[in-house]
């Protein structure tokens, strides 16, 4: 008769988990640990998104344009120009990425201005949210910009007034004010989704230097009630909300696409469909390379495909949040944080949308989806991520000890600044 279990197979067990344990603590306390533990699963999202960017476009790109690699061969462009941006960032000290703070904000605000000049192009569902310099190819979206302006210069602005903090007048402003001027802008272009994930990001980062649970509840309500009445004067925004609630509603309207994007997921089974074999991409589910890039996800790649870009997400956010916790320059604590709350904000909503947990807000897949403005702000701010990273107490000694052992020129960055 076999023996299921015995003392010495458990202790021998008991062994191993505690050596894979050390093994992992050693390399979490590695000075670059939280560098790697940015850039690893970064690399793998924008590998994954780029293979299901070109099963799930494929069909429209050749209904559409004659080309089945036409959404992809953009994204890889987009790729090339954001990795780029990323690798000059992360090379960045803090003065530079600093400075980058006002330039973004005044960037942002004059593109969005654009959208409601003869440049703006739009009106998809509504929106009006882009400019377009000549062609096609050279069209951005601002609010993506927009959303990395609000956190570069926010952790600037704060930093230099951190012992200021505790007064609310300090708090507030010029950050709130500036930033809802950019989130009033998008919400102009009747873009909801997007000014509310920027909304979320200012709330993050006052919370996140300080602010009290009273000021923030208060925020909260205004917010919530600019929201309602948002919705409340909008027969689309009505039509998504009363769809979100009854699921037979206008079934082949505003209700299809969370229908489909539901039974995809659910028609992947385990280990899902085969990459490329999706059924739904076939017309059936639209924005099926952007706002629905994780349903094509689940039916192809199935739950198990799942559940890896969802644990890629989560390091993704240890990681960020390590960054913020260990860095001793304030500025970098505040840039740490506010990014990963983009990130971890944005994916979070796009996941309940797509698992039609919340109504439709039109908000793509950090990383994961289509979109040359929107994949490159990612990417930039993944590049400062990575300065962050390279500048923790640990990271820095190291690279003065390497600097020193091969006789260049050690750069000492003071600890505890702005």
């Amino acid at each position: 008769m076999a023996i299921l279990s015995s003392p010495l197979s458990r202790k021998d067990a008991v062994k191993s988990a505690r050596a894979r344990t050390s093994l992992l603590g050693e390399a979490l306390a590695h000075p670059r640990a939280s560098f790697f533990l940015v850039l690893v699963p970064t690399v793998l999202l924008l590998a994954l998104g780029m293979m299901m960017v070109l099963s799930a476009s494929s069909v429209l790109g050749s209904v559409r344009f004659g080309d089945a690699y036409y959404f992809v061969k953009r994204q890889v462009f987009f790729l090339a120009v954001g990795g780029a941006a990323a690798f000059v960032l992360s090379r960045c000290n803090v003065r530079a990425l600093k400075v980058l703070g006002w330039g973004l904000v005044i960037a942002a605000l004059t593109l969005q201005i654009l959208t409601f000049t003869p440049l703006g192009w739009g009106e998809a569902k509504g929106n009006r949210n882009w400019v377009q310099f000549g062609t096609s190819f050279f069209r951005i979206q601002p609010s993506e910009l927009a959303k990395l302006a609000i956190i570069v210069w926010g952790a600037d602005l704060l930093a230099r007034k951190q012992k200021l903090l505790d007064q609310p007048k300090h708090l507030l402003v010029p950050f709130v004010p500036v930033s809802l001027l950019l989130i009033s802008l998008v919400v102009l272009q009747h873009d909801l989704g997007t000014g509310m994930i920027m909304g979320a990001i200012v709330v993050a980062m006052l919370w996140y230097v300080g602010a009290s649970w009273k000021m923030l509840a208060s925020i909260g309500a205004i917010v919530g009630a600019g929201v309602v009445v948002l919705v409340a004067t909008s027969a689309n925004r009505l039509g998504r909300i009363t769809g979100f609630f009854d699921s037979t509603h206008d079934q082949m309207g505003v209700n299809l696409q969370p229908l489909r994007g539901v039974f995809a997921l659910a028609s992947g089974g385990w280990w899902g469909l085969g990459l490329g074999a999706s059924r739904q991409k076939w017309g059936s589910l639209a924005e099926a390379h952007t706002d629905y890039v994780l349903a094509i996800v689940g039916e192809e790649l199935g739950l198990v495909g799942t559940l890896v870009v969802l644990s890629l997400f989560l390091v993704l956010a240890y990681a960020g949040f390590r960054i913020a916790l260990r860095s001793d320059i304030t500025f970098c604590r505040y840039l740490a944080a506010g990014v990963t709350s983009w990130l971890m904000i944005q994916a979070l909503v796009n996941i309940m949308v797509v698992l039609k947990m919340i109504p439709v807000l039109g908000v793509t897949l950090p990383l994961l989806s289509y979109g040359g403005s929107g994949l490159m702000a990612n990417l930039a701010a993944i590049g400062m991520l990575l300065a962050c990273a390279k500048l923790e107490p640990d990271a820095r000694r190291l690279a003065e000890r390497k600097k020193r052992t091969t006789g260049a020129p050690v750069t000492v960055v003071e600890s505890r600044r702005a």
